[in-house]
């Protein structure tokens, strides 16, 4: 029997992701202004079990026990986010220097310990005094965003070699903007395309700011869902053409094309906006890398009720589903990486986020806790990256998520993806057994993964 070797490239990075709201705590300490998630979460009712980021992992105090965990992990590298209001507690002008300290304090402990800073400037917490000047549907947005980003790489790119411009942008417009299932929290299908567009000149302006500010690389982080038609039948296919394009194109089009995709005109109807041609020169700006957040496919068919796409999700039988209630399904990782490469070209790639919530008790016994259903979604998913790389796709590294349980925004602290159990009563960290599995994968640079 052949033995089939999962050993990654050289040079191949090895990392795990978390964000700021969801782990650091103290949102408000040391001077920092308000975001819209401090609100968002204080608004009764927007939040499971009344569940609010006011500790969270209490990161913010205990960053440093927590880099030596990764440490422990082997990590290489470390993506994390940045609050916005921390530094800039209006959004723009007055610096908190209390803010940016922890930020700089952070860095320089990661790479005391060997672990290469990977720093997210927008992840979803915008500070509050600009949802207050019309957040995202306001085109000064992207000057606001420029002028927060010049701030921090003023401050760190002489530390932190890699960027990213905006994680996710899909949910924070559709959950933020279209359906108020998180922060600020509005329904309107006038608002979700502004928003969007914004947030995407946003970046574009970012990375001009880099360029004339920064030394090293910039990108852009995409969460991309693959969907597949419920059956061969042309109304479901169509279903599955449109929501791929208002998930997965909506963004990325922009961002690496200079277009929108034609569907979205017909998904959104007379709530999509005609949109300035020079905007496109500013959202199309030349990236050294672009993030792929993957966690799930959706199998969608035809439904005529569901605004905006008229296409609903079908829940596959006999399948793994997570806490979450999204179906595992490696191979959509494999598909996802090789349409990006098809639709958009060679642009160097990593694997930004992955994980799965699977249930883990709220205390957690013992040295080590077991969480096999975990163990099998990472190994499986990362088998089904390196296919994609031994297909030609130029992926450079991976983090999974999370480092830690956490506050999984509006689901609050049960759904838990970390490697590492939080014991939220106490902050005590447990390592599960998928924190041992992918030590091992980094020690041997994938050949724990063998078959």
């Amino acid at each position: 029997m052949t033995r089939r070797s999962y050993r990654f490239p050289d040079g191949f990075l090895w990392g795990a992701a978390t964000s700021a709201y969801q782990i650091e705590g103290s949102p408000l300490a040391d001077g920092a202004g308000p975001s819209i998630w401090q609100r968002f979460a204080h608004t009764p009712g927007m939040m499971a079990n009344g569940d609010t980021g006011d500790v969270a992992c209490d990161h913010y105090r205990r960053y440093r026990d927590d880099v030596r965990l990764m440490r422990a992990l082997g990590l290489q590298s470390y993506r994390f986010s940045i609050n916005w209001a921390r530094v800039l507690p209006e959004g723009t002008g007055r610096v908190n220097p209390r803010g940016l300290d922890f930020y700089s304090r952070l860095v320089d402990e990661l790479l005391e310990h060997g672990i290469a800073p990977n720093a997210t400037l927008f992840h979803w917490d915008l500070p509050a005094a600009l949802d207050d000047r019309g957040g995202w549907l306001n085109r000064d947005s992207a000057h606001w965003f420029a002028e927060y980003a010049q701030v921090m790489f003023r401050a760190l790119d002489d530390r932190v070699t890699r960027w990213t411009t905006l994680n996710e942008p899909w949910v924070v417009t559709d959950g933020g903007y279209l359906h108020g299932v998180v922060a600020p929290g509005h329904r309107s299908k006038y608002e979700a395309p502004i928003a969007a567009h914004n947030l995407m000149r946003a970046s574009g302006a970012g990375i001009q700011a880099y360029r004339a500010h920064g030394r090293h690389q910039i990108g852009v982080v995409f969460n991309i869902e693959p969907k597949y038609p419920a059956s061969d039948g042309a109304e479901d296919q169509a279903a599955a053409r449109r929501a791929h394009a208002y998930m997965n194109q909506q963004f990325a089009d922009p961002a690496l094309l200079g277009s929108y995709p034609e569907e979205l005109k017909e998904i959104f109807g007379d709530a999509w906006p005609d949109f300035p041609a020079d905007d496109f020169r500013l959202t199309k700006q030349p990236v050294d890398f672009v993030g792929i957040n993957y966690y799930t496919r959706a199998v969608v068919r035809h439904d005529p009720a569901q605004y905006p796409l008229r296409a609903a999700p079908v829940r596959q039988p006999n399948r793994t589903h997570t806490e979450t209630g999204w179906e595992v399904y490696e191979q959509g990782l494999t598909d996802t990486l090789l349409w990006f490469k098809d639709r958009y070209g060679d642009v160097p790639l990593y694997v930004t986020e992955n994980g799965a919530a699977f249930y883990d008790p709220p205390v957690a016994e013992g040295e080590v806790l077991e969480d096999p259903l975990r163990v099998d979604y990472l190994r499986r998913h990362l088998r089904a990256l390196h296919r994609a790389i031994g297909a030609g796709v130029d992926v450079r590294g991976y983090y999974a998520w999370s480092l830690l349980d956490n506050l999984e925004w509006s689901l609050g602290f049960a759904k838990r993806f970390g490697l590492y159990h939080v014991d939220f009563a106490t902050q005590k960290r447990t390592p599960k057994a998928s924190a041992r599995l992918y030590a091992q994968v980094i020690a041997s640079h994938g050949a724990a993964l063998d078959e």
